[in-house]
């Protein structure tokens, strides 16, 4: 039975069976006696007397048989059949994180949709309008430079949304982003930042950049309460490098 082996090769039993070989008895071969003629006179000499006449006959020859080869030995038995069954295939399985394609997940697991969105003419970068989703701005993923930055709400009608996370993260947990093919980019926490709202447009060149090393930048709000157009008071900024 076939196997395969991320880490396997097939590997097939047989059993051979050897034939019988056919052995050949050798033939006896009986060499035939020649009986020579008679004396005659020969011309011109006398003829031989009555007792000449009796020509002594010489014994045949004895002719010796030879002998029969012995028979070739037997060809060895067959060796028997294997009984022991070959182990079951074992299929390599595809490795696979469980994301789905086109979601980004932090490190305990919340994972959020991403929306590819665009910085309009006032600067200011769009939020989704789903809890489970996250805008996605600036370089894509496997970028040589520039920040991939993605923004969630931290919580919505009274619901926690992934990116609450953020708030609770340390340097160097891991964060991974599926890409709308299936591939899983890695990055670690490298920096958090955590500011009022008045000072992330000073900051913003610093922390959104699309130069330097490549990396991504996660942004959410937080911290006091304070209603109206400004909602929290406080802004996270997790950057993330590749691992």
């Amino acid at each position: 039975m076939a196997t395969y082996s991320k880490r396997g090769k097939r590997r097939w039993a047989k059993a051979y069976l050897m034939g019988a070989g056919t052995v050949l008895a050798a033939e006896l071969v009986v060499v035939g006696v020649l009986a020579l003629p008679p004396t005659v006179a020969i011309a011109g000499s006398a003829e031989p007397g009555a007792a000449a006449q009796q020509v002594r006959q010489e014994p045949p020859p004895t002719t010796e048989a030879k002998p029969e080869p012995e028979p070739a030995p037997p060809p060895p038995s067959p060796p028997p059949p294997s009984t022991s069954e070959a182990p079951p295939p074992v299929r390599d399985q595809p490795v696979s994180s469980g994301q789905r394609p086109g979601t980004i997940q932090l490190p305990d697991g919340g994972t959020a949709n991403l929306v590819r969105e665009e910085v309009g003419a006032d600067a200011v970068l769009p939020v989704p309008d789903d809890l489970g989703d996250a805008t996605w701005w600036g370089a894509g993923l496997g970028a040589p430079s520039g920040a991939s930055v993605f923004a969630g709400h931290v919580n919505w009608h009274g619901q926690t949304g992934p990116f609450s996370e953020l708030w609770d993260v340390g340097v160097d947990e891991k964060v991974t982003v599926t890409d709308a093919d299936g591939k899983v980019w890695t990055y670690r926490v490298a920096q958090i930042v955590t500011l009022h709202k008045d000072e992330l447009p000073a900051r913003a060149t610093e922390l959104f950049s699309q130069s330097g090393k490549h990396r991504i930048v996660l942004v959410t709000c937080g911290g006091r309460w304070l209603g109206g157009n400004t909602g929290y008071a406080e802004n996270r900024v997790v950057i993330a490098e590749p691992a």
